[in-house]
């Protein structure tokens, strides 16, 4: 697994821009900047969407461990976790996992991942926005994706395509464990 805030402290550092300077920029608090960087919290995938437009680079820069500038073939069961982050839920779980599955593609626009869903028992979940768009095809299980005011119940073989700059929410439906293949777009 791969080191996010080192790699963003580093990119950080080496546009020689503060911690305040990408909260204000990020619209993150300071200490959200700091815990991230310290590797004492990986929130959801939200406030590290909004951390590499501050520092204007692409998500991937943050996930990626390699570098490879032709295709990327990833063969069934290979795909590696590369990291677990909090689903925005009030006890901060880490309960979705996230298998890149273009981690070693440089230049990439979308960020494709095999994402495990594990149940929260959480009732209430903090939706969360940033520019880009979302595509969400269900594997195995059940989720449930609130978007705006709406709510979407999705299973195996449904999918989702949505503006991510509406406020959302992914979580699994039940208290079962779901698997959803992702594409997230973030524009630079």
């Amino acid at each position: 697994m791969n080191n996010v805030g080192e790699k963003i402290k580093s990119v950080r550092e080496l546009q020689k821009i503060t911690r305040e300077e990408v909260a204000q920029r990020s619209g993150l608090s300071i200490k959200q900047v700091e815990t991230i960087e310290e590797d004492n919290l990986l929130p959801s995938l939200t406030p590290l969407i909004k951390i590499a437009r501050a520092l204007g680079v692409r998500l991937g820069t943050f996930l990626d461990d390699q570098e490879n500038f032709g295709p990327v073939v990833c063969r069934q069961g290979n795909s590696q976790e590369t990291i677990r982050f909090t689903n925005n839920t009030e006890n901060e779980s880490k309960s979705m996992g996230y298998h890149s599955l273009a981690a070693t593609k440089t230049d990439r626009h979308m960020e494709p991942f095999v994402i495990q869903v594990d149940p929260t028992g959480a009732s209430e979940f903090n939706s969360s926005s940033h520019e880009g768009e979302e595509f969400i095809y269900v594997l195995e299980g059940k989720i449930e994706v609130n978007y705006g005011k709406d709510n979407y119940a999705l299973e195996a073989g449904d999918s989702i395509y949505y503006d991510s700059i509406v406020a959302h929410h992914v979580h699994a439906a039940n208290s079962s464990t779901a698997r959803i293949l992702a594409v997230v777009y973030t524009p630079i």
